[in-house]
Order: structure tokens, then sequence, then C-alpha cells
């Protein structure tokens, strides 16, 4: 299912400006080992699919640089070193392999148009994946978990295949618009972050939202939404913790992994 892109390397072109951090700096060095940490709570999880999903962040103290996960690794094989630091063009400025091609395509075009999208992380997790393939809105926001989401979330209901091109890459960014979740169609879904742990805190709720909504679905009763206005002020509720819950929530990973899966650092 994954397709593999040309591995392109720097030319004159890609340089690191003087007035930002070395991609050996040690800021850079954390954002990989966090990326890391969570690919392999991800795998824990069951969140990812083979080799054909993938995290990325934006390079700190940069806009054209990102780091994204490599073609042909699992999640739970990524290391922090075995990440690649890639362009907007293609080109692998630092790592080696290549990113999946539709990882480039989707990563590169969703970093570029929105710039606040510093962490895209998307999956074909089963339960929110499934709740894509259904009729209707996705999150009925009947469970208090679900209303984390309330008011972010968007669909994508075009799906058109494979993101092979720059132009699919495009019209994905152009279907988020406002929203932080995007429900692609057919397909999966998207989450993009402020930050790596916000990234992490929104997929593993949103996974556990779209698994408690298919319990509920499954009884065969009805689901009954929580009133528009009480969502609403929960969801605001819940935005204003969402940094410092998503910094611990990713704490708490790193601690756990350090004690039964440390290579990820490495």
């Amino acid at each position: 299912m994954a397709h593999s892109m040309p591995t392109q390397k720097p030319d004159a072109t890609v340089e690191v400006i003087s007035n930002r951090p070395p991609l050996d700096a040690p800021e850079v060095m954390k954002a990989r080992m966090d990326l890391a940490a969570c690919f392999r709570m991800a795998a824990r999880l069951g969140l990812e699919e083979g080799i054909c999903n993938h995290f990325s962040v934006l390079v700190p103290g940069y806009d054209d640089l990102f780091i994204v996960n490599p073609y042909g690794k699992a999640f739970a094989e990524i290391t922090a070193s075995s990440l690649l630091i890639c362009d907007f063009h293609g080109r692998v400025v630092s790592g080696d392999g290549s990113p999946e091609a539709t990882a480039f395509y989707i990563h590169a075009r969703v970093h570029d148009r929105l710039p606040r999208a510093r962490a895209v992380f998307h999956t074909h997790m089963p339960y929110a994946t499934a709740l894509s393939m259904t009729e209707g809105e996705p999150l009925l926001f009947a469970g208090q978990t679900a209303l984390k989401f309330y008011g972010r979330t968007a669909v994508d209901s075009n799906y058109s295949g494979l993101a092979l091109d720059n132009a699919e890459g495009d019209r994905i960014a152009s279907s988020i618009g406002d929203a932080d979740v995007l429900f692609m169609k057919h397909h999966g879904v998207m989450v993009l972050g402020r930050s790596i742990a916000e990234a992490w805190d929104d997929i593993y709720y949103l996974e556990r939202a779209c698994q408690v909504q298919t319990l509920a679905l499954s009884t065969g009763r009805k689901v009954t939404p929580v009133a528009t206005s009480i969502a609403a002020a929960v969801a605001r509720q819940m935005r204003d913790g969402d940094a410092e819950s998503g910094r611990l929530h990713l704490e708490s990973i790193k601690r756990r992994l350090d004690i039964e899966e440390p290579s990820y650092r490495s």
C-alpha cells in the first residue's frame, strides 16, 4: 500500500541559515526523541497500519523543514536518529532513506500552507477510520472525551485516491480550514497540533472517543448528543488546559518507554 519516493539529497540551495539552530541542536534532538516516543506508543496502542502512516513536526526554529518517519520502517522500529529531516521540495536534508511518497505530499503541503500546524499526525487508526467510512458526521459529541474536539473537526468528503502529487496535498490542506482534526472519508484521520505533545494528546483521545462511540452505536440504542451549549462550554474548558495536559501526557509516555523501551531515544 505504501509507495516509495526517490531519495533527493541536499544541493546548494539547501542551507542552514546562521541565525537558526543547527540541525543537531539540543532542541532539535529533543523534537526527534519526542516524536520517536509518539511512534513507539502509537504502535503499542495499535494506532498504526503497517508501514503506511506518518507523523511529522516542523524542525524547531524552522518553518521550511520538517521531521518525518522514513519509508519502510514500522512505528515500533522508529528511533530518534532514524527520523528524516526534509524540505518542502522533497530533498532529504538529514538522515538515511526517504519519506513514503504520500507522507511527503501530504505533510509538506499541510506544513507549508498551514504554518499553525507545527505537528501533523496521520493514521488509519481503526475506530476513527471506521467512523470516517459512515454516513453523516463522524463524531456525535455524545461523550465527554468527544467534547474535547467539539468545534475543531472538519470532514474531507472528496476522497480521490492516494496523495501522490502536490495537487492532492494542497487539496487535503485546503479541506482542513480552521480545524485541528480532519476526518478523511474512506481513508483515515489527520490531527494538527501546535506541538508534538498536543498532537499526541489529540490523536490518543480522538481514537478513545471514536472507540466509545462505536461501542455505544453497537448497542442498537439511540446515541444522544450533549446539548450544543454545554458541548461548547466543555470544549472551551478542555482547550484551556490542552497545552499542559498534552505536555504531561507526553512526559508520562516517555517515562514508561524509558523503562520498557528506551531504544526510542537512540
